[in-house]
Formats: structure tokens, C-alpha cells, sequence
């Protein structure tokens, strides 16, 4: 009777552990990333976020409680293999092409070539990398990009877990939707700032500047691996005289100081842009509130008052 009522009891755990089942394992590279995939999973289960605290992926070097969760996924979301190359080693060690998603490779999204700019030398890569192709992987700031990574996760999910397939694509709808409504909204925020020129820190909002009419006069570095040599620095301040650049932009993983001294002794005011969302919580709000402030970012700077 004791051996019967432990066996019930066993069934019954294992019950309720089925009922709890979250849905496939998923890790998300970066916040941006780890958002829209939040979005799509709502009500199955929970995306694990590997760069939590706004870490740069220019940098990163994974824990080994994270290469284990990476090895464990049941998917993986990443924007490319030479953005997150923290990341390289611990795929290699995984098994199957089907659990890794990497948006520069979907239908539908579009990645940029690099800027001829004068300002950082013609053919000036950034986030070049050995085998990167010249390619600029901030991808996830074009909301086109993020309506084509949301479909695109939602059927991959669809096709990891069947049994959860029609939340994944409810959910895939109503973000697309909501990634709509405020594209518009951004549209009509950026317009007055369409024509004021400004410098950024390293050359990582091209897809919001191109979707937006925004053009960046030029970068403080073009690589943020490497800090930007002094003849780079003395032209770009000359180049802020030139145009009158309004202002001139920050990012929180860097050392602020190279912007400071760009700056003085000049009209250009400072500002801070951040195309990873640093001090976001990170959840299936973030992408809106990351690009919602890389607009409030823009027009507090460029604009006397806003």
C-alpha cells in the first residue's frame, strides 16, 4: 500500500511538473533581441537574456553558468556571428542549426553595408570583424527589421513547440501591431530634427537614422573596440566647427571624456545615446522604451527646448 501511494505520489509530481512546463528553452543574446522574443513568448514561457546588464557585445566574455545555458537552449537568438562573437565558441559546441536563430540572416531583414563617410575615412567599417563582410549589425533600431524578427521567431517557435503555436503568433501579431503604432509615433517626434547635424559616439544608429531621415555628421570612433587617435579627433572637431553640429553624443559603456574634450570650447552641446537599452528592465517593453529614447535622446539634444 506505502509502495502504491509513493508511486501515486510520483505520478502526481510529475503531473504537475508537465502542467508547468515553460515551452522550449530560449537565450537571447541582447536586451533589443531578448525583447521582441519576450513579446512573441508572453504567456508560455520566459526568454533568458545573456547580456543583462547592458554589457557591450563588442567585449563580452561569457560566464560559464552561461555557456551551459547556451548549450542547454532549445533556441538561440543572436543578431549575427560577428556581432556577438562572445557567443562563437559556445555554438560550436552545440548541436543542431535549427535551435539558432540569427536575425541578419532572415528573410526580410536588411543589413547595411559600411558608410562612406569622410569623417572616418572611406570604407570605414564598423563592427568589422575577420569574415564579417563590411556589415553594420545594429539591425533591431529599423523597426522594419523588428517586425521580421518577431514573425520570423514566432514560426520558429511554432515549429519547436506545436503545442503552443497559435500563442506564438497571436503574440507575434498584436507586437507587429504595437511596433506600428509607434514607428508613427516616431515619425512625427523626429521630423523637426531631420536637418540638424550632430555627432555620435561610434557609428551604431544608422538603421534609426536612415528609417527616421537622421543623419550623423560623423563618429568620435569608428570602431569602439579601439579608442580614436588624435588626428581622427582634431579633423572631427574641425568637422563640428565646419557644419555647426548641434550636438555631440555619448553612450553609457563608454568613457564620456573623449566627448567632453571634443566638445570644448566649442557651441555643440552634449547628449547620451544608448542603442542597447543599459538601464532598461529588460522584458517585452524594452525595445519601445529603448527606441522611445533614442527619440527623446535625439530631440533633447538637437532641439534649445523641447
Amino acid at each position: 500500500m506505502r509502495a502504491r501511494l509513493a508511486a501515486i505520489s510520483a505520478a502526481l509530481l510529475l503531473s504537475a511538473s508537465a502542467a508547468q512546463a515553460d515551452g522550449p528553452s530560449v537565450v537571447v543574446s541582447i536586451k533589443p533581441l531578448h525583447s521582441l522574443v519576450a513579446g512573441v513568448t508572453q504567456g508560455v514561457s520566459e526568454p533568458e537574456l545573456l547580456l543583462a546588464a547592458g554589457d557591450s557585445p563588442h567585449t563580452y566574455t561569457m560566464r560559464p553558468s552561461e555557456a551551459r545555458a547556451v548549450r542547454g537552449a532549445d533556441l538561440i537568438v543572436r543578431v549575427s556571428p560577428h556581432m556577438e562573437t562572445f557567443l562563437n565558441q559556445a555554438l560550436a559546441a552545440h548541436s543542431g542549426t535549427r535551435s539558432v536563430l540569427t536575425a541578419a540572416q532572415l528573410d526580410g531583414v536588411e543589413v547595411l553595408g559600411p558608410r562612406q563617410d569622410r569623417s572616418q575615412g572611406e570604407g570605414a567599417d564598423h563592427d568589422a570583424h575577420p569574415g564579417a563582410h563590411r556589415r553594420d549589425y545594429h539591425l533591431w533600431l529599423d523597426p522594419d527589421n523588428a517586425r521580421a524578427i518577431t514573425t520570423a521567431v514566432a514560426e520558429r517557435l511554432a515549429a519547436l513547440d506545436p503545442a503552443h503555436a497559435d500563442t506564438y503568433r497571436d503574440n507575434a501579431e498584436a507586437q507587429r501591431a504595437r511596433i506600428e503604432a509607434l514607428d508613427e509615433r516616431l515619425r512625427r517626434r523626429l521630423e523637426p530634427v531631420q536637418d540638424e547635424p550632430y555627432v555620435v559616439f561610434h557609428d551604431a544608429y544608422r538603421y534609426f537614422e536612415r528609417h527616421y531621415g537622421l543623419e550623423a555628421a560623423g563618429a568620435v570612433t569608428p570602431n569602439p573596440n579601439q579608442p580614436p587617435g588624435a588626428g581622427h579627433l582634431q579633423g572631427l572637431r574641425e568637422r563640428i566647427r565646419e557644419l555647426g553640429a548641434v550636438c555631440v553624443f555619448s553612450e553609457p559603456q563608454f568613457d564620456p571624456a573623449i566627448v567632453r574634450s571634443l566638445t570644448n570650447g566649442l557651441d555643440a552641446r552634449s547628449g547620451e545615446l544608448d542603442p542597447l537599452g543599459t538601464g532598461l528592465e529588460a522584458g517585452p517593453d524594452a525595445y519601445f522604451e529603448l527606441l522611445e529614447g533614442l527619440a527623446d535622446g535625439f530631440r533633447a539634444c538637437l532641439l534649445e527646448a523641447d
